[in-house]
């Protein structure tokens, strides 16, 4: 809290220096003595002693504010929004610059807060102030080009170029070739104890700026602010983070390292890993090889009760699982399945009583196109048609309830076409919103074409690119 004192002080005293240019956007930071040759992602690349000078380089540090600013997300420990960014760093900018060349910046505490985890439980995320974000963007774009090329082409998470898909056809293609048992390797809360010795030893290894090294070190140890208490950390790096991804990613790399050395196909994302090999006997051993790998070089602890050596179509990757088939298919996991209905239901449960076109089109739609997104590549297609009808259910249980009386109800059955007789039995049945929604007379008062017509997703559509793997 006294070093955000200490700004707010700064920022009252300190004078603004002359801007040339009126508003020209290259006035904003000034230019600093970065070296000439640039990297292969227009980044500069200077030697491994002077990173720090290519952190605070210009052109890296407007591309890294362009990237916070398009990011947007929450303010952090100060409460400055992003928006505010650029007026803070005209006045702020040269003393933090020269902080960070002589390597005395300290962070400020990242904002803790809790986020549900898909598997349950919460997860803990760790918010910077938007400063602290900006410069760990800089540093993550001067060190991405020195790790990347050395990084495992077995390796998918938080990298350039790779998703979550590439690394879901890649274990496909594996029990394709006969390795048809996996080892499903989780890493117990690995973003929270990350050990800061064990991963700045791996950093130093390609780094010999002190400086940045120190600057790195310093945002490990920031502290976090819960409840407006500041708690130390002395392991892990917080998510939510511009630096963060990169970080696991360093660390991890001796595991991908072992895992080619020893022979294994396997597909990482992020602490996700799936080795897979010819029997179980086979996986067992790699299982205890690893644990012990783990703990002993990098002083990470697998969960035992989240890993297993299993067939793949009894365990769920990335949320995707696969079919038994010698030549199988990709599928959505019934536990992916599950969470969309939770989440669809939460969406239902706020939007009672809305217009029902107005909540399709603002709160149902957009989350189905990113669902649906992300699932294309399952090639059984059974499950979104599914989805689909209960999905209609829904809305029709909705209509049901904001009918409410069956003098209403009948109208609307009416107008919808069914004959009189139909609709009175229909309106007055006794029976509950759910139980009509599923019924025939709101099948034929309120059928596919309608919905259609307010324009709602359809999810077996929505992925008609079902079955191309890349």
């Amino acid at each position: 809290m006294n070093s955000m004192r200490e700004r707010d002080a700064d920022k009252r005293a300190e004078k603004p220096e002359r801007i040339s240019g009126g508003g020209d956007r290259k006035s904003l930071m000034p230019e600093t003595s970065a070296s000439n040759s640039t990297a292969k992602r227009g980044i500069p690349s200077p030697k491994a002693t002077d990173l720090m000078t290519a952190v605070v380089e210009r052109k890296n540090m407007w591309k890294a504010l362009q990237r916070v600013e398009s990011n947007k997300g929450a303010a952090g420990v100060d409460g400055m929004a992003v928006s505010e960014l650029r007026d803070y760093l005209r006045l702020q900018w040269p003393r933090i610059k020269e902080e960070l060349l002589k390597g005395t910046y300290q962070p400020q505490p990242v904002r803790r807060v809790e986020i549900p985890k898909a598997s349950g439980g919460l997860r803990k995320l760790g918010i910077p102030t938007v400063v602290d974000r900006l410069i760990q963007q800089a540093i993550h774009q001067v060190l991405s080009p020195l790790f990347e090329p050395t990084f495992s082409e077995s390796s998918y998470g938080f990298r350039p170029g790779r998703s979550a898909h590439d690394a879901i056809a890649a274990a496909r293609g594996y029990v394709a070739e006969g390795t048809r048992w996996v080892v499903d390797m989780d890493l117990e809360k690995f973003f929270d104890r990350v050990n800061h010795d064990v991963l700045m030893a791996r950093i130093a290894r390609r780094i010999d700026d002190k400086a940045l090294l120190r600057t790195i070190r310093r945002y490990l140890t920031s502290g976090v602010m819960v409840d407006g208490v500041e708690e130390a950390t002395e392991e892990g790096t917080p998510q939510g983070g511009p630096l963060s991804p990169l970080l696991s990613n360093i660390l991890l790399d001796d595991l991908d390292k072992e895992l080619e050395r020893r022979g294994h196909r396997f597909c990482r994302y992020a602490d996700d890993c799936n080795v897979y090999v010819k029997s179980k006997a086979a996986g067992e051993r790699v299982m205890k090889n690893l644990t012990r790998f783990l703990e002993k070089k990098l002083r990470l602890k697998v969960n035992e009760k989240k890993s297993a050596v299993e067939r793949p179509w009894k365990r769920k990757f990335l949320g995707y699982t696969m079919t038994w088939h010698r030549s199988p298919r990709l599928k959505i996991a019934a536990e992916s399945v599950k969470r969309m209905k939770e989440k669809v239901r939460q969406l239902f449960r706020a939007g009672r009583g809305r217009n029902v076109e107005r909540f399709i089109r603002e709160e149902l739609n957009p989350y189905l196109r990113g669902w649906a997104g992300y699932f294309r590549r399952s090639e059984v297609t059974g499950i979104l048609e599914e989805l689909d009808g209960w999905l209609r259910r829904k809305l029709r249980c909705i209509l049901w309830r904001q009918w409410k009386r069956g003098r209403t109800r009948y109208a609307r059955l009416i107008a919808a076409g069914l004959v009189p007789e139909r609709a009175r039995q229909s309106a007055w049945n006794g029976r509950g919103a759910w139980w009509n929604a599923g019924a025939s007379h709101m099948n034929e008062a309120r059928p596919i074409r309608f919905f259609d017509a307010l324009g709602l997703v359809s999810l077996r559509a929505a992925g008609c690119c079902c079955g191309t793997i890349a």
